[in-house]
Order: C-alpha cells, then sequence, then structure tokens
C-alpha cells in the first residue's frame, strides 16, 4: 500500500485505523495500489482502458464524478444503464452478484499471490456451520445437478430417434469409429472440437429448456411447475429475474433433505453459538422423537444402553468439515470447467480452451497407438499395485512430503491446466473490482415482494424447429399454464385451513400469538438492558425490521449501528487513503471512527440473532432479521456493526475497493 504524499496527513505514516481518528480525509484523483492477482491486473486494465473488448459497461468508464456514479442502487431496473458490464446482461451479473452474496461469507486477507493466480481461493483451515454446508449444497444443485439434468435430456433426445438427422449422424460417426477400432482416438477429437468451437456445441447438442423434454420419451412435456417461464430450471417455475427459479429449487432441493437431516436445515453447530443463544434448540426434537420411537418399542435409549450413539455422533461432525471441503472443491472445477467453454468478460476467451485442448492431444494419441491388450494389461498392473504396494507407495510419499511440502497444491487443477480461470465467485469480486476501479460501483440486485408472474416467459418455445418430432402446436401447448397445475398450488394453503386441519392450525396460531408476545417482551426488555449499559442487547437492538420501507441505501452511505446507536456507516473513496468510517450524525464531518480501507485484514458477516432466536423471532413476527458486521484491521482492531441495511452490499465494497488478496473461510 502505498503511503500517503501529503504532509499533514504523513504523521510518522501511522495507519488510519484507530477510532479516536476524526480527521477528514483529504480528496485525490487517484492513487497507486499494486496488481497482486490475474483479478487486480484486469481491474486495473479496464480502468486504464488498456481492454479491448469492444463494447464496454456503464461499470467499465470513468464518469468524471468526484466521489463514486450511482449507476442505480436505488431505482427502478429500467432505469439501470445496460449493460453495466460488456459482454455480459445485467440479469446475469445480478445472478452472479446475488449467488456470491450467499456464498461468501468470512475472508481474511493473505500476503503471498495464490498460485493459480486469483485469489478468493478457500482456506485450508475453513470454518464448518451447516450453514455454509447448507449454501455448498444449494451450489452443487445448481451448477453440477442441473447441468447433469441438462446432459440426460440431450441423450434422452438422442436416443429417442425424434431428432431424426442428429440422431442419425451421430450413429454414422460412431459405426465407422467402431468398425476401424477408433472409438476412443475419435470420442476425443469430438472433445476437442466441443472445447474449442462453440459452433460446433450448438450444432450438435442444440440448445431446448431441459424441463420441457420428457425424460422418458425425449419429446415434449408440460413442465413440473405448470408453465414454461424459465429456462434453465428443471421444473419451468415462474422467476422475476434470470437465475431465480434455479435458487428457489435448490433451497427447496435442501430443505427437501432437511426433513431426513433437521440440524443441518436448522444450522446447528456443535460448538455452540458466539452471542450464547439461549432460545429453545430445535435440533433437539429430532433426538426427542428418535428416542420416543425406540421407547415405544421397548428399546432403552438411555446413554448406558447405547454407548455407540457420542462416537457415531461425534465422528459425524468431525467429518463434516472435510465433506464440505471436498463438495465445494468439486463444484467450483465444475465451475472453472463451464467458464473455460463460455468465458465471461474481462477473462481471456481462447487461451483456457487451447490449455485445455492440449491436455486431450496426449490422451487421443495414446488411445490411437495403445492396443486393447496392452491397455488391459495396464489397467491390471496398476490395479494390482495399488492394492498390494502400499510399502512403496507409503515410502515414495513420505520422501516427496520431506522434498516438496507443498507439492499437492503445484498439481491441484486450479494452479494447473485450469490456472488463471475463476469460480464464479472469482469472476464476480473481479467484476465488483472493475467497477470500483472506475468509481461505478455495480448496483445490487433488483427485488420486490410480488411474486412472479404466472405465464410464459417472453420467448418461450422459441427457436425450437430443431425438435423434429414436436409440432408447434404441442409445443404452444406445453409452454402454457396449465390449470390444474397452477389452481393446485394456489389452493394449497386455503386447503391447510379447510375443516380436517381446523383444529391443528388453532393450536399452531394460539403458540405463534404467545411466541409473538414473548419476543416483544424480550425485545423491550433489551431496549432497557441496552440503556443499562449491557453490550449484548445493545448488539440486538434494531435488528427485527419494522414494517417501514428501507431508506435510500448506498453507494455511499449505509444506514447501521455501532454500539446500540442508531447512525450510518460511509465509505470515502476519493481521499489519500480511501476508508469507512461510521458516525451517528450524517452531517457531522468528524466520524465517530474510520478505518482505511487497505488496513481492513478480515471481514465477517454475522447473524443480527443467534440462530435459535432467528428462527422464532422470524417465526413469531413474521419479519425480516438485519444482521451485521465485523471489520478487523491490521492492527487488531475491531468494528462489530449491526442492523446494516444493504449488509452484503456494503460487505462487497469493502472486499473490492483495496488491493488485498482474500482467502475465504
Amino acid at each position: 500500500m502505498v503511503q500517503a504524499t501529503d504532509p499533514a496527513v504523513d504523521e510518522s505514516s501511522r495507519p488510519l485505523s484507530s477510532a479516536d481518528s476524526t480527521s477528514e480525509p483529504e480528496i485525490l484523483e487517484r492513487y497507486e495500489e499494486e496488481t497482486p492477482t490475474a483479478s487486480h491486473a484486469l481491474a486495473d486494465e479496464s480502468a486504464a482502458g488498456d481492454q479491448d473488448d469492444g463494447e464496454k459497461g456503464a461499470a467499465q468508464i470513468d464518469h468524471g464524478d468526484i466521489e463514486v456514479k450511482n449507476l442505480g442502487w436505488n431505482d427502478r431496473v429500467n432505469n439501470v444503464p445496460v449493460p453495466l458490464v460488456g459482454g455480459l446482461d445485467n440479469e446475469a451479473l445480478w445472478t452472479l452478484i446475488r449467488r456470491f452474496d450467499k456464498q461468501i461469507f468470512h475472508v481474511k486477507q493473505i500476503q503471498e499471490p495464490p498460485l493459480g493466480e486469483l485469489d478468493l481461493t478457500i482456506a485450508a483451515d475453513e470454518e464448518f456451520s451447516p450453514q455454509k454446508l447448507r449454501a455448498q449444497l444449494e451450489r452443487f444443485y445448481m451448477v453440477v445437478l442441473v447441468g447433469l439434468f441438462s446432459v440426460w435430456k440431450h441423450i434422452v433426445r438422442l436416443r429417442s430417434w425424434r431428432e431424426y438427422d442428429r440422431t442419425a449422424w451421430f450413429l454414422t460417426v460412431y459405426t465407422i469409429a467402431w468398425l476401424t477400432d477408433l472409438l476412443l482416438p475419435s470420442l476425443g477429437i469430438f472433445i476437442i472440437v466441443l472445447i474449442l468451437s462453440d459452433r460446433s456445441r450448438k450444432a450438435c447438442f442444440p440448445l431446448a429448456p431441459p424441463a420441457l423434454i420428457d425424460s422418458k420419451t425425449g419429446g415434449v412435456q408440460k413442465p413440473a411447475a405448470g408453465v414454461l417461464a424459465s429456462d434453465d430450471s428443471m421444473t419451468g417455475a415462474p422467476q422475476k429475474h434470470q437465475g431465480e427459479a434455479v435458487e428457489q429449487e435448490a433451497r427447496n432441493f435442501v430443505t427437501s433433505l432437511s426433513t431426513i437431516v433437521v440440524s443441518t436445515a436448522a444450522g446447528k453447530h456443535p460448538q455452540g453459538d458466539p452471542d450464547n443463544d439461549t432460545a429453545p434448540d430445535p435440533t433437539e426434537i429430532t433426538d426427542t422423537i428418535s428416542d420416543a420411537r425406540d421407547t415405544a418399542v421397548g428399546r432403552a435409549t438411555s446413554p448406558e444402553h447405547d454407548r455407540a450413539k457420542k462416537p457415531v455422533s461425534d465422528a459425524i461432525w468431525a467429518k463434516a468439515r472435510p465433506t464440505m471441503r471436498l463438495l465445494s472443491e468439486f463444484v467450483d472445477t465444475w465451475e472453472r470447467l463451464g467458464n473455460v467453454l463460455s468465458p465471461a468478460p474481462p477473462f481471456h476467451r481462447h487461451r483456457p480452451k487451447l490449455i485445455l485442448s492440449l491436455v486431450m492431444v496426449p490422451i487421443v494419441l495414446a488411445s490411437y497407438w495403445t492396443s486393447a491388450y496392452v491397455a488391459m494389461k495396464a489397467v491390471g498392473f496398476g490395479c494390482g499395485f495399488l492394492f498390494f504396494g502400499d510399502p512403496i507407495i507409503m515410502r515414495v510419499l513420505s520422501f516427496v512430503n520431506r522434498t516438496y511440502p507443498r507439492w499437492e497444491k503445484y498439481i491441484e487443477l486450479q494452479n494447473t491446466i485450469l490456472r488463471g480461470v475463476p469460480t464464479n465467485a472469482q469472476l464476480t469480486i473481479t467484476l465488483l473490482r472493475i467497477g470500483e476501479k472506475n468509481k461505478a460501483p455495480l448496483p445490487p440486485p433488483p427485488s420486490s415482494d410480488k411474486p412472479p408472474p404466472v405465464e410464459p416467459h417472453p420467448t418461450a418455445g422459441q427457436g425450437l424447429d430443431h425438435l423434429e418430432g414436436a409440432t408447434e402446436e404441442e409445443i404452444e401447448a406445453a409452454v402454457q399454464p396449465d390449470p390444474i397445475v397452477v389452481d393446485a398450488v394456489e389452493e394449497e394453503q386455503p386447503a391447510q385451513d379447510a375443516q380436517p386441519h381446523k383444529r391443528p392450525h388453532r393450536i399452531m396460531n394460539l403458540l405463534r400469538g404467545a411466541a409473538k408476545g414473548g419476543v416483544k417482551t424480550a425485545l423491550a426488555a433489551d431496549k432497557a438492558k441496552a440503556r443499562a449499559g449491557v453490550q449484548k442487547a445493545k448488539d440486538r437492538l434494531g435488528v427485527v425490521k419494522d414494517a417501514q420501507p428501507n431508506p435510500v441505501t448506498g453507494p455511499i452511505r449505509f444506514p447501521a449501528r455501532f454500539k446500540g446507536l442508531k447512525g450510518h456507516a460511509y465509505i470515502t473513496a476519493t481521499a489519500t487513503t480511501p476508508a469507512l468510517s461510521w458516525t451517528s450524525n450524517i452531517d457531522d464531518v468528524k466520524p465517530s471512527w474510520t478505518t482505511a480501507i487497505g488496513e481492513i485484514a478480515e471481514l465477517k458477516k454475522i447473524g443480527g440473532l443467534g440462530w435459535k432466536s432467528k428462527i422464532i423471532v422470524g417465526w413469531a413476527m413474521d419479519t425480516e432479521i438485519v444482521d451485521g458486521l465485523v471489520i478487523t484491521t491490521r492492527d487488531g482492531s475491531e468494528f462489530h456493526l449491526t442492523a446494516v441495511v444493504m449488509r452484503d452490499q456494503l460487505f462487497n465494497r469493502l472486499i473490492s475497493m483495496g488491493a488485498q488478496m482474500w482467502e475465504a473461510w
């Protein structure tokens, strides 16, 4: 980080991170920063105008504003400039940001540049929590399962012979390759062509909404949601903005799994919550029901009779973190491969494809020159060596570990053939940095409380002429809403209040009313405790959102509390040292505290309440809980902001403004 050059600010080069710093930052047009990763370098190239990628978006040009350009942070979607980033439509950009907000919870600064040229990699000692596991399971659904679902629908279409010409061509090529004993080399060459050529992928695998394809016949079917309102989802469900239908499916997928594993859905952490949440524990319901069932059949459930319970439970929790890490690394690799085939600006479009294709060339040559007999012999030898050669393998690994301690890192895909290829999170932070470098922060994804319309999207059913086995009338009938399915969903809630369920719902409403009264009493008690100086109570003030609409927020000013006091966190970007400040009076030029953006070493999202209290308050009050953010600086100072309106957007600005390299925890 370059030190301030103004002598009035220099004062022994003391970093601006202490709480007693009240001097107003001085204006400077531009400040120099390092570019430690490819992500930082791409952002700098965008600000310098060195990129020649054709169309530039509103976030990629210098608007000449003194502070930052507001590109529509509080405007309607129609008033936001199009495009924000050249080569990427706004809906796709907002999808990336929305999923980034759900994936990244906690980041720490790292000092050494990562081997893969991009920061925001997963820390080796990443913390485990069921909330993170849930986020990774949702990513797995959105990225992997939806992709495999689309692949399966392509296979079904080919096998059905409904697209006669396409299937005939595949059969012809396969037959010739089989007859000439060139099946594996032909498959390798085909994969290389698919990697290098977008046109070949579109010609060999023409797109069709997977929800519209029958998985048994390969023909056209009515989507599971009763209407084709989204092309990229498994159900065709309605959505207000691109990608929301898949996100809802992923959320429901994990929720359905949570009926089996209740603790994952509730977010139970074996070490407890940092705020000593004393609310009742919903995850104990699982053990209680299980014990009651065992007792009913005459099976003893006491610890003396069941000494396997604790060891098994401990073993499952011990393996939870490495399992979550393997899952996240697998999804990261899948995303990188997707970004090789369909690169997004500003990353290189052709180099990753060439590298991946060159890796396939030796495989193709080996498959051509190796006979089936030699291949089978080699496979047999390899299996035998792995099974019986453990002493040799362990000695070799021990030698390699002593000689090259980090050898595993050097052979990871992200540091070799996929070096410099981003995950979706790394792509998102690069785009955020580009906006910050041009003093045009990317606006947050739009949101609305209104449900999405139950109607086909504007282009539903168009461009499907390649579905030769389906007529236009069949396609049109399939994409239109099915009254039976739509009415069944709309009548589901009224049906719950019908006569057979009337008494249980009265009991639930009675419990909910009692819980609501208890929550209001607790909130009133927190106010009294806060006035008495109890810090825990101060941190809970304002976290339960009232019925008033959100105030005008961002990109500079963010309503937030500090030590229970109402105020605003605001970002100053046009200073010798860009800084984050907080004040209880926005008109006061001297903030309560200021910390330089470049001095931030750690950012952590925290809940406004403990996870158990959050469940109870959300259910009883039917309202949103406003969460907080903890900022830690290099000198160990910690600033705990609570009830932060648009917390995710403040977090995104802080991690993308400076030259820090981040690691996800």
